[in-house]
């Protein structure tokens, strides 16, 4: 196995493990709706891409219950333990998790679908990631996949230091080589993997003005981030004033009675073979 792959521009820190585990919590629900929706039933074997602390495994194996399984794959061996701590402690024994680059890892016996959250944001070349999967499906298998489109991320109305720090992460992502608008294009992704029966839809979440929870999730991205926006020269650490930033957010918010909408979760889902 080789834990080679995409690279993740985000880290995979201390700080990164936990901004992921509230960002989990924030899409849980519509990460559940959208799969529904793609057609994960019970009995299913499922493989989950980039699966990191396993929110999404976890979430597959309850959902295909104990007559499924699921396989969860990523490069990041500190978060694969996780994953497997949260799965023994839940009591989940049919799911396993693989060490290796989800992008091009191929299991010996064929799965009835594969999903990925999350994955193709930071893949070069998405066609190839739902091609090179779509071939390990048993016959009229399932590729469901859900990323975010930061490009509907915003205030309304609109705050200059939130638009300002929307501009810093859309060209910070882009500079670390991540597409942060790839959840708008999934449905033409999948067409041009060769998949029919193509559809799907986004999910946005609005957010209170006193919902510290806005404010949190643009300073955590933030966060883990700083490094890439700083060494590209598209703010400095100064400008940024990341111990502040959160705070500074909230407030603009409040004073401005600005509701959030967080970047939108977009699914989209379709089957191999000719249409």
């Amino acid at each position: 196995m080789s834990d080679a792959g995409p690279a993740y521009v985000l880290g995979s820190d201390r700080h990164e493990l936990e901004r992921l585990n509230q960002q989990a919590a924030a899409i849980g629900p519509a990460t559940r709706l959208l799969l529904r929706a793609a057609g994960i039933e019970p009995g299913m074997r499922v493989l989950d891409l980039g699966t990191g602390p396993g929110h999404v495994a976890l979430m597959l194996a309850e959902m295909v219950g104990p007559s499924g399984a699921v396989v969860g794959v990523d490069q990041a061996a500190a978060a694969l333990t996780v994953a497997r701590r949260r799965a023994q402690e839940l009591g989940l024994g049919n799911v396993r998790f693989v060490q290796a680059d989800a992008t091009t890892w191929r299991d010996d016996e064929p799965f009835d679908a594969v999903v990925e959250r999350l994955l193709l944001f930071h893949t070069p070349d998405p066609v190839a990631v739902v091609r090179h999967h779509a071939a390990g499906l048993r016959p009229d298998g399932l590729v469901a996949c859900i990323d975010f489109d930061v490009g509907g991320a915003r205030t309304f109305p609109a705050g200059p230091l939130v638009t300002q720090v929307a501009g810093w992460l859309e060209a910070g992502f882009r500079h670390g080589g991540a597409d942060p608008t790839v959840g708008a294009r999934l449905g033409l992704i999948l067409k041009a993997a060769g998949l029919r029966d193509v559809g799907g839809f986004g999910v946005v979440a609005y957010l209170a003005p006193d919902d510290p929870s806005g404010p949190r999730f643009i300073a955590g991205v933030t966060r883990s981030l700083l490094p890439v926006i700083t060494a590209a020269g598209i703010a400095t650490a100064e400008e940024i004033g990341l111990d502040t930033l959160e705070g500074r957010i909230g407030e603009e918010m409040r004073s401005t009675d600005a509701v959030f909408m967080p970047p939108t979760v977009v699914g989209a889902w379709g089957r191999p073979g000719p249409s």
